[in-house]
């Protein structure tokens, strides 16, 4: 099991962090050991002192495929939920002003947790989910799926060329604007369409 993750994938987010809106997709990669599930704890680590929130679309595969047409992209996901992307931001732009590989800032332990899953249906528009996140209560991010610069079946298609898919394997397909840091005893709250599939609170 392993977790691709795509980066820039919101202009606006892109465009917070002072980075160039890309021409094809911006894929990193996280391991299984990054996943926390629902109900587990979250812990701040210790090698950073600015933790980030990125939230999220994921899409779970359940279909074994390499080189998947973009057409045919869509059987190869069948369930849904929203996720957090943790980021070491201060690590991450000490790694990125060296021209260093910043995994450490993104992959490590417990950097993935997702909420609940929803199975995805005939009658579900994945180009028009609207999803939230809320920190202690006030919402702080807001994206739909109409904004992606990238679509999901896109994404399947394009990352398929380097990498296998295997079933299990998650897909986080990007954040929108609003990231920003988090604190001991923080709750985050996640939503899809209106319904709350995510709580994490920091310890």
């Amino acid at each position: 099991m392993k977790i691709i993750c795509v980066g820039r994938n919101y202009t606006e987010h892109a465009k917070e962090l002072n980075n160039e809106v890309p021409s094809e997709p911006v894929l990193f990669m996280k391991p299984k050991n990054a996943l926390v599930v629902p109900d587990k704890p979250i812990y701040y680590p210790e090698f950073t002192d600015d933790l980030h929130y990125e939230c999220e679309l994921v899409v779970r595969i359940c279909k074994n495929g390499r080189f998947v047409e973009e057409r045919s992209a869509k059987k190869y996901y069948n369930e849904m939920t929203v996720g957090i992307d943790f980021t070491a931001r201060d690590v991450q732009q000490q790694l990125k002003q060296k021209g260093l590989p910043w995994e450490i800032a993104k992959a490590f332990d417990a950097s993935a947790p997702v909420g609940n899953f929803r199975p995805i249906t005939a009658d579900t528009n994945m180009k028009n989910l609207d999803f939230e996140l809320k920190l202690n209560g006030t919402t702080v991010q807001q994206g739909n799926t109409k904004d992606m610069i990238f679509n999901i079946n896109r994404i399947i298609a394009y990352a398929s060329r380097y990498f296998t898919l295997n079933i299990g394997d998650l897909i986080f397909t990007g954040t929108p604007a609003g990231v920003g840091p988090v604190n001991v005893y923080d709750r985050l709250e996640g939503y899809l369409q209106g319904e709350k599939l995510l709580d994490v609170t920091i310890q």
